[in-house]
């Protein structure tokens, strides 16, 4: 009886992406915060295209930043426009207390199939992209789908890339990729709606948060929270997904496990979590040894440093310089 195959497709996108560059911007203004008052509360969004960034949220700080500046140092020349109120009294009542700033679901993942205890569509798709990009650093995607290891299709859209020349890179990628196979017979598909060269803000709109599965562990595994860009670390969106992360990879090192997922659960203005339970190879367990309130998340990944901005890139997990994946 033969075995059905499993399929698994994952996408990335290039720092030059309208979407990134709005993550890239919000991130930015969250560290220039920082640089200035590590205790800022920060929640930034921005919206940008077409001639035109807007940048909007909440933000408790003692120092200013010169946001506009962060902005064209980003986007380039461009129209900037800002509505940055502080933070809702009512809101800082409960996070004042040391609670969380919101509630939400946050789900940690890792998986030993990839060094970066990564899915590993999502891994190829993030190598090839920025292999990409390398050479051609402008607005692009790809997307890479598996059957079982093996590399079936490929897709690429990339500005300013010619697509022979787009197709020969790939080829060049594939040939020393030690990850996974790929079929012989692999489906290469480049600029599918042709070759473009108009990218970026000039062709489309960005939005803060609008790549949650790509900053995340890729479609095939949940997502409960919101955006992490933009935010600092009482907002648990962001806190307890990094923690979740730590917690996942722990266990599965501990363990010697095939994958882990860890569940976190927060109240707005609640200092400990509603659930904390870690899945081991299908087996459910509670979450033991980790403060988990926002301030203990806070001070054990020492996030109230000026880091953000590089997360915003290539998503937030399975990169070494980062405390959550230590």
């Amino acid at each position: 009886m033969s075995q059905t195959s499993t399929y698994r497709t994952a996408e990335s996108v290039s720092p030059k992406h309208p979407d990134k560059l709005c993550d890239q911007i919000s991130d930015a203004v969250l560290d220039a915060y920082l640089n200035i008052d590590p205790k800022s509360r920060v929640a930034v969004e921005t919206v940008g295209g077409h001639g035109k960034v807007f940048v909007v949220g909440e933000v408790t700080s003692s120092g200013e930043v010169d946001i506009e500046s962060i902005v064209k140092s980003i986007a380039g020349q461009i129209d900037v426009e800002t509505r940055i109120v502080r933070q809702s009294t009512e809101i800082a009542q409960g996070v004042d207390t040391g609670g969380a700033g919101d509630q939400g679901i946050m789900v940690g993942y890792a998986t030993n199939e990839t060094p970066e205890l990564l899915p590993l569509e999502v891994v190829l798709a993030r190598k090839l992209n920025q292999k990409i990009y390398s050479k051609w650093p402008y607005d692009g995607k790809t997307q890479v789908t598996l059957r079982d290891r093996l590399i079936i299709s490929i897709v690429a859209s990339f500005q300013n890339a010619k697509s022979d020349e787009l197709v020969s890179e790939i080829l060049r990628w594939v040939k020393h990729e030690k990850l996974a196979s790929t079929d012989e017979n692999v489906e290469i598909i480049v600029n599918p709606a042709g070759d473009w060269n108009v990218g970026g803000f000039d062709a489309d709109t960005g939005l803060t948060g609008r790549k949650l599965v790509v900053d995340n562990y890729g479609p095939r595994i949940p997502i409960g929270g919101g955006c992490f860009s933009g935010k600092d670390a009482s907002k648990v969106d962001r806190s307890a997904a990094y923690i979740a992360r730590k917690i996942a990879r722990d266990y599965l090192k501990q363990r010697n496990a095939k994958e882990v997922y860890c569940y976190l659960a927060y109240a707005i203005g609640k200092v400990e979590p509603l659930e904390a339970t870690v899945i081991i190879d299908g087996k459910s367990e509670i979450v033991e040894g980790y403060d988990l309130s926002p301030r203990g998340i806070s001070k054990f990944l020492n996030l109230e440093r000026p880091i953000y901005e590089q997360t915003a890139k290539y998503g937030h997990f399975g990169h070494s310089e980062f405390a959550w994946e230590k």
